[in-house]
């Protein structure tokens, strides 16, 4: 079980103490589940720091394919690793949509994450106008088999299943449609992945919160969730973190 916390373009200095009384409360009662944060890339080695010694790890929310290079803004895996980062989300909506990144892309970045030794979470997801279309799950298989790259095989990572439709709105799917997109999801993961499909966890996100956490997280092949807003709050987050 993995909960990460996606603190996307949020936090300046003082937000880290959030992170530090997250590890704290974790050291001293510890959860069954990993827990990461992924906080913007100027608070990446401050929040190390800050949780340093504890049982969270820190993550980022992007990389570039290339190991460096004349890419200014950009941000590659390799550096992320060396600001102590242990994993990196990849393909989120966010950024599939704002950045006009495709599957290709995502898959290219995936790879440049295994290079350097972190452990991608993978985001695929539809819109609203395709779930009403009936589309869900061909959407959310065929980013699968775009997105995620043969070398995945025998390295550690994740998928996280998060609508568009429902992030950041205050909506979430029923519990039937979490599960059949889920189960979607494992068994493209048996198909792509042979022994290793039935092992990588598949975290829910979008619009995850203290009141839904518990109902989402005991549901069928959720391995986890992928939390927005409510994970900039350490006692927010805990309260999800503590409904496994």
């Amino acid at each position: 079980m993995l909960i990460a916390g996606n603190w996307k373009m949020n936090g300046l200095a003082g937000a880290l103490h959030e992170a530090y009384a997250l590890s704290q409360a974790l050291s001293a009662s510890p959860s069954v589940a990993r827990v990461a944060l992924c906080p913007p890339a100027t608070l990446l080695a401050r929040l190390v720091q800050a949780i340093s010694g504890g049982p969270v790890q820190a993550g980022g929310q992007d990389c570039h394919a290339e190991r460096d290079g004349a890419f200014t803004g950009d941000i590659s895996a390799e550096m992320l690793a060396d600001a102590g980062a242990r994993l990196v989300i990849l393909g989120h909506s966010e950024r599939r949509t704002g950045h006009d990144e495709t599957d290709v892309m995502v898959a290219a970045k995936v790879r440049a994450a295994l290079r350097a030794g972190l452990e991608p979470i993978i985001c695929v997801g539809e819109t609203l106008v395709e779930r009403s279309a009936g589309n869900a799950e061909s959407i959310v298989t065929g980013q699968m088999a775009a997105s995620l790259p043969a070398e995945l095989r025998g390295h550690a990572f994740a998928v996280a299943y998060e609508p568009v439709w429902a992030i950041g709105s205050g909506l979430t799917p029923t519990a039937d449609e979490i599960v059949s997109i889920h189960a979607a999801i494992r068994n493209t993961l048996r198909r792509m992945f042979d022994a290793q499909g039935p092992q990588a966890p598949i975290l829910y996100g979008g619009s995850v919160k203290p009141a839904n956490a518990r109902e989402i997280l005991n549901l069928p092949e959720v391995g986890g969730a992928l939390v927005g807003g409510a994970s900039l709050k350490a006692l927010d987050f805990e309260a999800i973190i503590r409904a496994v």
